[in-house]
């Protein structure tokens, strides 16, 4: 059953989601703005794909069953936290006839629905996932090895398999791309990623050489010493304002701005 959503506002966008009699919608804790009366809210530990998306859940096999889905809960709970994620999920109902549902990210920014028909995954930047049916599974991907961690970006991303829709949210405005519309490749700011279609390959480059011209670019360029790097045939979603900016532009409207001359490399993020 497609999820029917409208994503409606300007510089701050909300998705209103209208369910059928029984549908559930499943949301990260802090992204729900309101609903109808008719639209039960409950706080689950577990994701869909662990018995979240019903009620009871799925656990079977008497005490086998439930030690089972426990421990598959805990592992859930365990990556969500290692990745600064929510710990919680919210699932929202609809009962006795459609129900009403409004949520919304938590940076002034656009809003996107996804369709997943099975067939590629999705991954995200964390922070990123706002809601979805629950017939989509969230989970924690951690990749990159070295790459990702000499990036500093730690190559933690969310990643939605199955069916339906998840709705996403970033700052600022939107752009798709496809790298092999620009020769198979496209290196972007780390802080601009969004989302990405399985089958692109994603990792993190020096920016330049350990030479006269990489060190300005690294000290001066704002950029820090790493760029994100996107390759392959498939969708990809950018955004125009990136969180460090954003802090920054605040801090420098407090007078309190700590990056100074030396940009991105030295710059001190707001605890």
């Amino acid at each position: 059953m497609t999820l029917q959503q409208e994503i409606v506002g300007n510089a701050m966008q909300m998705a209103v989601v209208n369910l059928h009699p029984g549908q559930t919608v499943y949301c990260e804790a802090g992204k729900f703005l309101f609903k109808t009366t008719n639209v039960t809210m409950e706080t689950r530990l577990s994701g869909p794909s662990n018995g979240g998306g019903q009620q009871g859940g799925a656990g079977g096999g008497g005490m086998g069953g439930l030690l089972r889905q426990a421990m598959g809960t805990a592992m859930q709970v365990g990556q969500r936290m290692l990745a600064g994620e929510s710990l919680a999920f919210q699932y929202f109902t609809a009962q006795g006839g459609e129900g009403t549902v409004g949520f919304a990210g938590v940076l002034p920014g656009e809003m996107r629905a996804l369709e997943l028909d099975g067939t590629r995954a999705w991954f995200a930047e964390k922070d990123a996932f706002v809601a979805a049916e629950s017939t989509v599974d969230f989970g924690i991907a951690f990749a990159g090895g070295r790459t990702g961690m000499s990036g500093g970006e730690g190559f933690v991303l969310e990643k939605f398999t199955g069916h339906g829709t998840v709705i996403i949210a970033g700052a600022g405005n939107f752009i798709d791309l496809n790298p092999a519309d620009f020769g198979g490749r496209i290196e972007v700011d780390t802080g601009c990623v969004v989302a990405f279609e399985e089958g692109i390959q994603y990792g993190v480059q020096r920016v330049g050489g350990l030479n006269r011209q990489g060190l300005m670019n690294a000290v001066f360029g704002g950029e820090g010493l790493s760029l994100a790097t996107l390759e392959g045939n498939g969708r990809v979603i950018l955004q125009s304002l990136t969180i460090e900016g954003l802090a920054n532009a605040l801090k420098k409207a407090q007078g309190g701005d700590k990056q100074g001359p030396t940009g991105g490399l030295f710059s001190t993020h707001a605890g």
